[in-house]
């Protein structure tokens, strides 16, 4: 397989959008074929994604209004990072200030591109257990409601279309793999858990 065959090369950009979260772009590009066209896309900062596993086996997800899609979904916590923050530190802050949970061992998953026809967008993918519960800080503006789950009653959901958000569908696959056994993850204690993307 030669990468160079598909490849597009930018060949001039300009600005459409800079939002307080999102950046838009419409690039000029040549194709592979020699033609040219326009691509559009958002750049986006990146997030995190936690699966808190509780000791009675269940996992904590929340339920949450979306705007875009006028209705409320499940999914598991996660935010968007920083400038310049830790992944695992996003996870961290964002596990607290939705559930009001903190975690004793975290383990990466791995990285997810939700959008990748549009946006620049990656979510990192967490798993935390070892949880003890302390009080949410919710941002100004943030509702949510945090409620626990069975991962049967969580695959079902997925199979019936309930739970439908990307980043909330692949944390069930790597769930579901795991409590099989076809899957793995290193599990680290709080204090030795490497950093960085």
């Amino acid at each position: 397989m030669d990468d160079r065959l598909l490849i597009e090369v930018k060949t001039g950009s300009e600005e459409l959008l800079k939002g307080r979260l999102l950046h838009a772009f419409r690039d000029t590009v040549h194709l592979p074929d020699g033609q040219t066209t326009t691509r559009e896309y958002l750049v986006h900062p990146g997030a995190v994604m936690v699966v808190p596993l509780l000791d009675d086996g269940r996992v904590v997800l929340e339920r949450q209004y979306r705007y875009p899609l006028q209705r409320v979904m499940i999914e598991f916590p996660a935010g968007k990072l920083d400038p310049g923050e830790d992944v695992l530190a996003c996870a961290q802050r964002e596990l607290l200030e939705e559930t009001g949970y903190s975690a004793a061992e975290w383990a990466r998953a791995g990285v997810l591109h939700p959008c990748i026809g549009y946006s620049t967008e990656f979510i990192e993918i967490w798993f935390a257990r070892g949880l003890s519960l302390g009080a949410r800080q919710l941002d100004a503006g943030e509702f949510l409601e945090v409620f626990a789950a069975t991962p049967a009653e969580l695959l079902q959901w997925c199979r019936e279309g309930r739970v439908t958000d990307a980043k909330t569908l692949t944390a069930a696959l790597w769930l579901q793999n795991l409590m099989s056994g076809a899957w793995t993850l290193d599990w680290q204690p709080l204090q030795a858990v490497g950093t960085g993307r």
